[in-house]
């Protein structure tokens, strides 16, 4: 095993809540005083908080349930924290969709918000983000926070033919919602149909949104910008170098930014690449379900390779463990990230410094 660049500090090892019930997609958000962690198990969500950085955890409080919650290839809960508030979102619905492409999804599925202001002890019935019913049961959905009041939401949407990206912001810490805004829409008809977009808001509250588009017999990643949350414009290809593929990789990659650094990090074929806007691409890698952090001048990733999960810093990358699916992080404000990943039907927390 190579020397990795960081320390790797043991934090927790959460098991499942029941053999036929395994905690499935980690999803974190950390503040000054605690870190936030999410997952879904069976047909619930769930929250978790630690106040030692991810050292333990909290038991954990069920914040909703739904005849059918998708759990699979990225479709799991999100979690952002705002001031005191902390917001979870997930898709959710009560049948399910039939067909070969089903992959357990519902067919009735909305993308539903959960608040909480007593940190995760009690949360609020769930509101419906998408304003067409139905229009998100493909379950793959991302959320963000600017730590005061904003926050962006960003899912494929089916709404009319083809999947498009939509988005809604709030501005009272999911409250209430705005009126969704139309993202983006291929020429082509529809975007990359099964991979998870990638949302952040940088210091002056700019919303970028990252997806895998379907353009011109290609799998490429793609990024875009909005002021207001409502309007995006300069969408962008990143990378030099495109992905033919007339199939669904179901892998969307990370998106981070740091002060006015924007870095993102995909999969193309069987690489990751790491790759900031307007400069060409970066081999770091072999694997997919690549996750990402940035903490003040320094970049993370982490991916899943032959089943064992690797992570990178520094220019260097080695295995953190041997076995080990859908790999998420989120930076600490004392330094180094945390991160999760799926385990022997339980989730394994690592902090790297």
């Amino acid at each position: 095993m190579k020397t990795l660049l960081f320390q790797v500090i043991l934090a927790a090892h959460l098991g499942p809540l029941a053999p036929e019930a395994p905690l499935r997609e980690p999803q974190m958000a950390a503040s000054s005083s605690m870190v936030g962690l999410t997952y879904g198990a069976g047909n619930g969500i769930y929250f978790r908080a630690s106040y030692d950085a991810g050292k333990t955890f909290s038991a954990p409080v069920q914040v909703a349930a739904g005849g059918i919650v998708p759990l699979s290839r990225h479709r799991g809960p999100r979690i952002a924290m705002i001031g005191n508030t902390i917001v979870i979102t997930a898709v959710t619905g009560q049948k399910a969709a039939e067909g070969a492409h089903a992959h357990g999804l519902p067919s009735d599925g909305d993308l539903m918000a959960w608040r909480s202001t007593d940190g995760g002890k009690h949360w609020s019935a769930g509101a419906a983000i998408n304003d067409v019913p139905g229009a998100a049961t493909e379950g793959l959905h991302s959320l963000a926070g600017d730590g005061k009041s904003i926050l962006f939401a960003v899912w494929l949407d089916k709404r009319a033919k083809g999947t498009k990206l939509y988005g809604a912001r709030s501005t009272d810490a999911g409250s209430t919602w705005q009126k969704n805004a139309p993202v983006y829409e291929s020429p082509a008809g529809t975007i990359c149909e099964c991979c998870h977009p990638s949302v952040a808001i940088d210091g002056i509250g700019q919303v970028l949104v990252m997806w895998r588009n379907w353009l011109n017999g290609n799998r490429d990643m793609y990024l875009a910008r909005s002021a207001d949350g409502v309007t995006f414009a300069r969408q962008e290809k990143l990378g030099a170098v495109s992905w033919a593929l007339n199939a669904c990789p179901m892998d969307g990659g990370g998106l981070a930014v740091s002060g006015a650094k924007v870095v993102t990090a995909w999969r193309r074929g069987e690489n990751v690449f790491l790759a900031e806007p307007g400069r060409p691409e970066t081999q770091i890698g072999t694997g997919k379900d690549v996750a990402l952090a940035v903490n003040g001048d320094r970049t993370y990733v982490m991916w899943v390779n032959g089943g064992a999960i690797e992570a990178w810093t520094g220019g260097k990358a080695a295995a953190l463990a041997k076995a080990g699916a859908f790999p998420s992080m989120t930076s600490l404000p004392q330094g180094g990230v945390l991160a999760a990943w799926e385990q022997d039907g339980g989730i394994e927390i690592r902090r790297l410094e």
